[in-house]
Protein backbone atom coordinates (compact mmCIF):
# COMPACT_ATOMS: atom_id res chain seq x y z
CA UNK A 1 0.00 0.00 0.00
CA UNK A 2 1.38 3.52 -0.64
CA UNK A 3 1.26 6.59 0.72
CA UNK A 4 -0.76 7.95 -1.24
CA UNK A 5 -0.74 9.46 -4.60
CA UNK A 6 1.63 11.74 -5.71
CA UNK A 7 -0.62 15.11 -5.78
CA UNK A 8 -1.66 13.93 -2.22
CA UNK A 9 1.48 14.47 -0.56
CA UNK A 10 2.41 17.42 -2.54
CA UNK A 11 -0.62 18.92 -0.65
CA UNK A 12 0.14 17.95 2.50
CA UNK A 13 3.84 18.94 2.13
CA UNK A 14 2.49 22.33 1.03
CA UNK A 15 0.21 22.26 3.93
CA UNK A 16 3.13 21.69 6.44
CA UNK A 17 4.65 24.24 5.23
CA UNK A 18 2.14 26.90 5.66
CA UNK A 19 1.14 25.79 9.38
CA UNK A 20 4.83 26.11 9.86
CA UNK A 21 5.35 29.35 8.53
CA UNK A 22 2.42 30.90 11.21
CA UNK A 23 4.05 28.85 13.80
CA UNK A 24 7.02 31.00 12.99
CA UNK A 25 5.77 34.15 12.70
CA UNK A 26 3.61 33.73 16.45
CA UNK A 27 6.71 32.37 17.68
CA UNK A 28 9.34 34.73 17.71
CA UNK A 29 10.37 38.03 15.81
CA UNK A 30 11.92 36.90 12.38
CA UNK A 31 10.99 37.37 8.93
CA UNK A 32 7.78 36.21 9.08
CA UNK A 33 6.73 37.85 11.66
CA UNK A 34 7.83 40.87 9.76
CA UNK A 35 6.12 40.05 7.10
CA UNK A 36 2.66 39.96 8.97
CA UNK A 37 3.57 43.39 10.83
CA UNK A 38 4.13 45.30 7.40
CA UNK A 39 0.92 44.02 5.72
CA UNK A 40 -1.03 44.87 8.52
CA UNK A 41 0.20 48.13 9.06
CA UNK A 42 -0.13 48.72 4.92
CA UNK A 43 -3.70 47.58 5.51
CA UNK A 44 -4.20 50.19 8.29
CA UNK A 45 -2.89 53.10 6.22
CA UNK A 46 -4.85 52.11 3.33
CA UNK A 47 -7.77 51.77 5.15
CA UNK A 48 -7.61 55.03 6.50
CA UNK A 49 -6.32 57.25 3.27
CA UNK A 50 -9.48 55.81 1.73
CA UNK A 51 -11.27 56.82 4.79
CA UNK A 52 -9.99 60.41 4.27
CA UNK A 53 -10.34 60.18 0.29
CA UNK A 54 -13.78 59.23 0.03
CA UNK A 55 -16.11 59.52 3.14
CA UNK A 56 -14.51 63.01 3.95
CA UNK A 57 -13.19 64.97 1.03
CA UNK A 58 -15.26 62.72 -1.44
CA UNK A 59 -12.56 63.07 -4.26
CA UNK A 60 -13.22 62.42 -7.71
CA UNK A 61 -9.71 59.70 -7.69
CA UNK A 62 -9.53 58.71 -4.14
CA UNK A 63 -7.60 55.27 -4.89
CA UNK A 64 -4.60 58.09 -5.34
CA UNK A 65 -4.17 58.31 -1.28
CA UNK A 66 -4.52 54.61 -0.53
CA UNK A 67 -2.37 53.74 -3.34
CA UNK A 68 0.28 56.40 -1.81
CA UNK A 69 0.06 55.19 1.79
CA UNK A 70 0.96 51.61 1.10
CA UNK A 71 3.38 52.42 -1.79
CA UNK A 72 5.84 54.70 0.85
CA UNK A 73 5.32 51.80 3.58
CA UNK A 74 9.03 51.32 3.77
CA UNK A 75 11.27 48.58 6.02
CA UNK A 76 12.29 51.52 8.09
CA UNK A 77 10.89 54.95 9.30
CA UNK A 78 14.10 56.79 7.63
CA UNK A 79 13.56 55.14 4.28
CA UNK A 80 9.13 55.92 4.32
CA UNK A 81 10.17 59.84 4.81
CA UNK A 82 12.86 59.58 2.04
CA UNK A 83 10.80 57.41 -0.32
CA UNK A 84 7.72 60.05 0.59
CA UNK A 85 9.66 63.40 0.02
CA UNK A 86 10.69 61.84 -3.99
CA UNK A 87 6.98 60.35 -4.19
CA UNK A 88 5.47 63.78 -3.96
CA UNK A 89 8.51 65.49 -6.02
CA UNK A 90 7.82 62.94 -8.89
CA UNK A 91 3.75 63.48 -8.50
CA UNK A 92 4.11 67.56 -8.43
CA UNK A 93 6.53 67.11 -11.08
CA UNK A 94 4.11 65.05 -13.11
CA UNK A 95 1.33 67.03 -12.55
CA UNK A 96 2.97 70.26 -13.37
CA UNK A 97 4.12 68.83 -16.78
CA UNK A 98 0.81 68.20 -17.59
CA UNK A 99 -0.90 71.21 -16.40
CA UNK A 100 1.80 73.34 -17.96
CA UNK A 101 1.45 71.71 -21.41
CA UNK A 102 -2.47 71.04 -21.75
CA UNK A 103 -3.25 74.82 -20.82
CA UNK A 104 -0.95 75.73 -23.34
CA UNK A 105 -1.56 73.52 -26.16
CA UNK A 106 -4.57 71.50 -25.44
CA UNK A 107 -5.76 67.90 -24.94
CA UNK A 108 -4.74 66.39 -27.88
CA UNK A 109 -2.71 63.52 -28.88
CA UNK A 110 0.31 65.38 -29.70
CA UNK A 111 0.31 67.11 -26.51
CA UNK A 112 -0.24 64.08 -24.65
CA UNK A 113 3.50 62.79 -26.87
CA UNK A 114 5.34 65.98 -25.31
CA UNK A 115 3.83 65.56 -21.70
CA UNK A 116 5.12 61.83 -21.81
CA UNK A 117 8.35 62.20 -23.32
CA UNK A 118 8.96 65.53 -20.67
CA UNK A 119 8.02 63.70 -17.70
CA UNK A 120 9.92 60.14 -19.10
CA UNK A 121 13.06 62.65 -18.90
CA UNK A 122 12.38 64.08 -15.68
CA UNK A 123 12.20 60.55 -14.09
CA UNK A 124 15.58 59.85 -15.22
CA UNK A 125 16.18 61.97 -12.64
CA UNK A 126 19.05 60.70 -10.12
CA UNK A 127 17.35 62.60 -6.63
CA UNK A 128 14.23 61.12 -7.74
CA UNK A 129 15.73 57.53 -7.46
CA UNK A 130 13.45 54.49 -7.36
CA UNK A 131 10.37 57.13 -7.43
CA UNK A 132 11.37 58.59 -10.96
CA UNK A 133 8.97 56.35 -13.23
CA UNK A 134 6.35 58.31 -10.96
CA UNK A 135 6.59 61.39 -12.94
CA UNK A 136 4.95 59.19 -16.02
CA UNK A 137 2.46 57.89 -14.19
CA UNK A 138 1.57 60.71 -12.50
CA UNK A 139 1.17 63.01 -15.71
CA UNK A 140 -0.91 59.89 -17.43
CA UNK A 141 -3.06 60.20 -14.87
CA UNK A 142 -3.36 63.59 -14.45
CA UNK A 143 -3.57 63.83 -18.58
CA UNK A 144 -6.55 61.55 -18.29
CA UNK A 145 -8.60 63.76 -15.57
CA UNK A 146 -7.77 67.12 -17.17
CA UNK A 147 -9.36 65.31 -20.59
CA UNK A 148 -12.54 64.54 -18.49
CA UNK A 149 -13.04 67.70 -16.91
CA UNK A 150 -14.81 70.68 -18.40
CA UNK A 151 -13.94 74.48 -17.47
CA UNK A 152 -10.33 75.64 -16.45
CA UNK A 153 -11.31 76.03 -12.81
CA UNK A 154 -12.35 72.23 -12.88
CA UNK A 155 -9.19 71.19 -14.38
CA UNK A 156 -7.43 73.23 -11.88
CA UNK A 157 -9.47 71.72 -9.09
CA UNK A 158 -8.94 68.10 -10.40
CA UNK A 159 -5.37 68.22 -10.63
CA UNK A 160 -4.61 70.12 -6.94
CA UNK A 161 -7.12 67.36 -5.86
CA UNK A 162 -4.49 64.90 -7.29
CA UNK A 163 -1.61 66.57 -5.27
CA UNK A 164 -3.58 66.73 -2.07
CA UNK A 165 -4.44 63.05 -2.03
CA UNK A 166 -1.12 61.99 -2.66
CA UNK A 167 0.35 64.08 0.13
CA UNK A 168 -2.51 62.32 2.42
CA UNK A 169 -2.10 58.89 1.50
CA UNK A 170 2.06 59.63 2.42
CA UNK A 171 1.11 61.54 5.53
CA UNK A 172 -0.61 58.74 6.83
CA UNK A 173 1.64 55.73 5.28
CA UNK A 174 4.43 57.85 7.04
CA UNK A 175 2.46 58.16 10.47
CA UNK A 176 1.18 54.69 10.58
CA UNK A 177 4.86 53.79 10.19
CA UNK A 178 5.93 56.04 12.64
CA UNK A 179 3.73 54.86 15.60
CA UNK A 180 2.88 51.28 14.78
CA UNK A 181 5.72 49.25 16.05
CA UNK A 182 8.40 51.39 13.92
CA UNK A 183 11.20 49.15 12.66
CA UNK A 184 14.21 49.25 15.02
CA UNK A 185 16.65 46.59 13.41
CA UNK A 186 19.75 47.02 16.20
CA UNK A 187 19.69 43.13 15.67
CA UNK A 188 20.07 42.80 12.04
CA UNK A 189 23.82 43.71 12.29
CA UNK A 190 24.31 40.47 14.41
CA UNK A 191 22.35 38.44 12.30
CA UNK A 192 24.31 39.08 9.35
CA UNK A 193 27.43 38.42 11.35
CA UNK A 194 25.84 35.42 12.93
CA UNK A 195 25.44 34.42 9.12
CA UNK A 196 28.78 34.85 7.79
CA UNK A 197 30.10 33.01 11.00
CA UNK A 198 28.56 29.95 10.32
CA UNK A 199 29.32 29.71 7.12
CA UNK A 200 33.10 30.10 8.43
CA UNK A 201 32.04 27.72 11.20
CA UNK A 202 31.11 24.97 9.14
CA UNK A 203 33.61 24.45 6.46
CA UNK A 204 35.89 24.57 9.08
CA UNK A 205 34.45 22.23 10.50
CA UNK A 206 34.20 19.94 7.76
CA UNK A 207 38.12 20.88 6.73
CA UNK A 208 40.03 19.50 9.85
CA UNK A 209 38.65 16.16 10.62
CA UNK A 210 39.75 15.49 7.18
CA UNK A 211 43.21 16.85 7.29
CA UNK A 212 43.52 15.20 10.82
CA UNK A 213 42.88 11.61 8.52
CA UNK A 214 45.42 11.98 5.90
CA UNK A 215 45.58 13.63 2.68
CA UNK A 216 42.37 14.95 1.08
CA UNK A 217 41.81 14.14 -2.62
CA UNK A 218 41.60 16.47 -5.27
CA UNK A 219 37.34 16.87 -5.24
CA UNK A 220 37.52 17.67 -1.43
CA UNK A 221 39.85 20.13 -1.54
CA UNK A 222 37.76 21.56 -4.88
CA UNK A 223 34.76 21.51 -2.98
CA UNK A 224 36.13 23.57 0.22
CA UNK A 225 37.74 26.00 -2.47
CA UNK A 226 34.39 26.37 -4.19
CA UNK A 227 32.19 27.16 -0.87
CA UNK A 228 34.67 29.76 0.19
CA UNK A 229 34.27 31.56 -3.04
CA UNK A 230 30.47 31.86 -2.73
CA UNK A 231 30.33 33.79 -0.33
CA UNK A 232 30.70 37.22 -1.79
CA UNK A 233 26.34 36.68 -1.70
CA UNK A 234 26.66 36.15 1.88
CA UNK A 235 29.37 39.17 2.82
CA UNK A 236 26.73 41.80 0.86
CA UNK A 237 23.91 40.35 2.54
CA UNK A 238 25.40 41.09 5.66
CA UNK A 239 26.91 44.42 4.77
CA UNK A 240 22.98 45.62 3.37
CA UNK A 241 21.28 43.90 7.11
CA UNK A 242 24.10 46.23 8.97
CA UNK A 243 22.78 49.36 6.59
CA UNK A 244 18.94 48.75 7.30
CA UNK A 245 19.85 48.31 11.42
CA UNK A 246 21.87 51.86 11.01
CA UNK A 247 19.17 53.42 8.77
CA UNK A 248 16.24 51.79 11.34
CA UNK A 249 17.98 54.13 14.49
CA UNK A 250 17.39 57.68 11.99
CA UNK A 251 14.23 59.03 12.66
CA UNK A 252 12.82 56.35 14.85
CA UNK A 253 10.94 57.46 18.07
CA UNK A 254 11.61 54.07 19.74
CA UNK A 255 15.43 55.30 20.16
CA UNK A 256 14.41 57.45 22.96
CA UNK A 257 13.37 54.69 25.30
CA UNK A 258 15.15 54.22 28.06
CA UNK A 259 15.98 50.24 27.03
CA UNK A 260 17.40 51.78 23.40
CA UNK A 261 19.49 54.83 24.94
CA UNK A 262 22.35 53.02 26.04
CA UNK A 263 23.25 51.24 22.82
CA UNK A 264 26.80 51.91 21.52
CA UNK A 265 26.26 52.27 18.01
CA UNK A 266 27.15 50.55 14.91
CA UNK A 267 31.35 50.96 14.96
CA UNK A 268 32.11 47.79 16.79
CA UNK A 269 30.07 45.67 14.64
CA UNK A 270 31.39 46.97 11.33
CA UNK A 271 34.70 46.34 12.45
CA UNK A 272 34.03 42.86 13.48
CA UNK A 273 32.11 42.50 9.77
CA UNK A 274 35.09 43.73 8.26
CA UNK A 275 37.25 41.50 10.12
CA UNK A 276 34.84 38.70 9.44
CA UNK A 277 34.82 39.68 5.54
CA UNK A 278 38.56 39.27 5.71
CA UNK A 279 38.90 36.04 7.41
CA UNK A 280 36.51 34.37 4.52
CA UNK A 281 39.03 35.60 2.22
CA UNK A 282 42.01 34.05 4.02
CA UNK A 283 40.08 30.76 4.28
CA UNK A 284 39.41 30.95 0.76
CA UNK A 285 43.11 31.91 0.50
CA UNK A 286 43.74 28.59 2.35
CA UNK A 287 41.81 26.39 0.50
CA UNK A 288 43.19 27.33 -2.57
CA UNK A 289 46.62 26.40 -0.88
CA UNK A 290 45.23 23.32 -0.12
CA UNK A 291 44.17 22.71 -3.54
CA UNK A 292 46.92 23.29 -5.04
CA UNK A 293 49.26 21.20 -2.07
CA UNK A 294 47.56 18.14 -4.46
CA UNK A 295 50.85 18.50 -6.41
CA UNK A 296 53.35 17.29 -3.53
CA UNK A 297 54.26 13.67 -4.35
CA UNK A 298 54.96 12.75 -1.03
CA UNK A 299 51.75 11.98 1.13
CA UNK A 300 53.37 10.25 3.52
CA UNK A 301 55.63 13.41 3.82
CA UNK A 302 52.38 15.35 4.29
CA UNK A 303 50.65 13.70 6.76
CA UNK A 304 52.14 14.93 9.89
CA UNK A 305 51.97 18.75 8.63
CA UNK A 306 48.31 18.22 7.66
CA UNK A 307 47.63 16.53 11.20
CA UNK A 308 49.09 19.93 12.92
CA UNK A 309 46.92 21.98 10.68
CA UNK A 310 44.07 20.28 11.42
CA UNK A 311 44.78 20.78 15.40
CA UNK A 312 44.96 24.89 14.09
CA UNK A 313 41.52 24.77 11.99
CA UNK A 314 39.61 22.92 14.72
CA UNK A 315 41.08 26.14 17.42
CA UNK A 316 39.70 28.36 14.39
CA UNK A 317 36.69 26.76 14.24
CA UNK A 318 36.25 27.22 17.65
CA UNK A 319 36.73 30.69 17.55
CA UNK A 320 33.81 31.19 14.64
CA UNK A 321 31.21 29.20 16.60
CA UNK A 322 31.03 32.07 19.34
CA UNK A 323 30.43 34.23 16.78
CA UNK A 324 27.69 32.29 15.35
CA UNK A 325 25.51 33.19 18.54
CA UNK A 326 26.72 37.00 18.62
CA UNK A 327 24.67 38.77 21.28
CA UNK A 328 24.66 42.31 22.19
CA UNK A 329 23.77 40.93 25.88
CA UNK A 330 26.29 39.19 26.83
CA UNK A 331 29.43 40.59 24.34
CA UNK A 332 31.55 40.87 27.45
CA UNK A 333 31.55 37.03 28.42
CA UNK A 334 31.94 36.37 24.85
CA UNK A 335 34.51 38.72 23.66
CA UNK A 336 36.76 36.82 27.12
CA UNK A 337 35.71 33.79 25.60
CA UNK A 338 37.05 34.87 22.40
CA UNK A 339 40.07 35.96 23.20
CA UNK A 340 40.70 32.69 25.56
CA UNK A 341 39.61 30.72 21.72
CA UNK A 342 42.32 32.67 19.95
CA UNK A 343 45.01 32.39 22.70
CA UNK A 344 44.52 28.73 21.84
CA UNK A 345 44.25 28.88 18.06
CA UNK A 346 47.52 30.80 18.32
CA UNK A 347 49.24 27.69 20.03
CA UNK A 348 48.19 25.05 17.35
CA UNK A 349 49.56 27.90 14.90
CA UNK A 350 53.08 27.63 16.46
CA UNK A 351 53.04 24.17 16.65
CA UNK A 352 52.25 23.82 12.93
CA UNK A 353 54.98 26.54 12.22
CA UNK A 354 57.49 24.56 14.64
CA UNK A 355 56.40 21.14 12.79
CA UNK A 356 57.34 22.93 9.63
CA UNK A 357 60.99 23.60 10.49
CA UNK A 358 61.33 19.88 11.80
CA UNK A 359 60.28 18.88 8.15
CA UNK A 360 61.57 20.24 5.87
CA UNK A 361 62.74 23.84 5.60
CA UNK A 362 61.05 23.91 2.19
CA UNK A 363 58.12 24.05 4.33
CA UNK A 364 58.84 27.55 5.39
CA UNK A 365 58.90 28.64 1.82
CA UNK A 366 56.52 31.51 0.81
CA UNK A 367 56.95 30.15 -2.23
CA UNK A 368 55.94 26.72 -1.53
CA UNK A 369 52.70 25.30 -1.03
CA UNK A 370 52.76 24.70 3.01
CA UNK A 371 54.90 27.75 3.40
CA UNK A 372 51.55 29.99 1.76
CA UNK A 373 49.24 27.90 3.92
CA UNK A 374 51.58 28.71 7.34
CA UNK A 375 51.60 32.51 5.90
CA UNK A 376 47.65 32.28 5.38
CA UNK A 377 47.12 30.89 8.97
CA UNK A 378 48.80 33.54 10.58
CA UNK A 379 46.44 36.12 8.29
CA UNK A 380 43.03 33.93 9.60
CA UNK A 381 44.71 34.08 13.04
CA UNK A 382 45.68 38.05 13.02
CA UNK A 383 41.68 38.96 11.80
CA UNK A 384 40.35 36.46 15.06
CA UNK A 385 42.77 38.50 17.31
CA UNK A 386 41.59 41.79 15.94
CA UNK A 387 38.25 40.72 16.49
CA UNK A 388 38.56 40.48 19.63
CA UNK A 389 40.08 43.39 20.58
CA UNK A 390 36.98 44.97 19.18
CA UNK A 391 34.80 43.40 20.96
CA UNK A 392 36.34 44.26 24.19
CA UNK A 393 36.45 47.49 23.37
CA UNK A 394 32.97 48.09 23.08
CA UNK A 395 31.67 45.23 25.14
CA UNK A 396 31.91 47.66 28.32
CA UNK A 397 29.98 50.71 26.94
CA UNK A 398 27.26 48.11 25.57
CA UNK A 399 27.10 46.31 28.97
CA UNK A 400 26.56 49.40 31.01
CA UNK A 401 23.74 51.21 31.19
CA UNK A 402 23.42 55.26 31.29
CA UNK A 403 24.08 55.59 34.86
CA UNK A 404 23.94 52.14 35.86
CA UNK A 405 25.80 48.87 36.60
CA UNK A 406 26.82 46.80 33.64
CA UNK A 407 24.48 44.33 33.34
Amino acid sequence: MTGGTTTERSETGRLAAVTQWWQRAFSYAGDERETLLVIGKSTLAAGLAWLIAYDVLDARSPAFAPFSAVLIMQVTVYRSVVQSLRYVGAVVAGVLVQAALGFLAGPDLLTFVLVAAIALTIGRWRVLGVQGPQVATAAFFAFSTYTSSSGDSERFFRLGEIVVLVLIGCAIGTAVNVLVAPPLRYRSAEYGIRSLAHTLHDLLADMYPVLAEGVPDQDTTGGWRARAERTEGMIRQARAGLETAKESVQLNPRRLLRRYRGHPGFHGYESVLGALERTLYQVAALTRGLDRSREEEDDEARRPFLRGYAGFLEAASAVAEVLTTLDETTLRAQAKRLERLTGEAEARRDEVVEGTRRLSSSLADPSAPYGILVTEATRLLEEFQYTCEVLLDVAPETHRGPGGPER
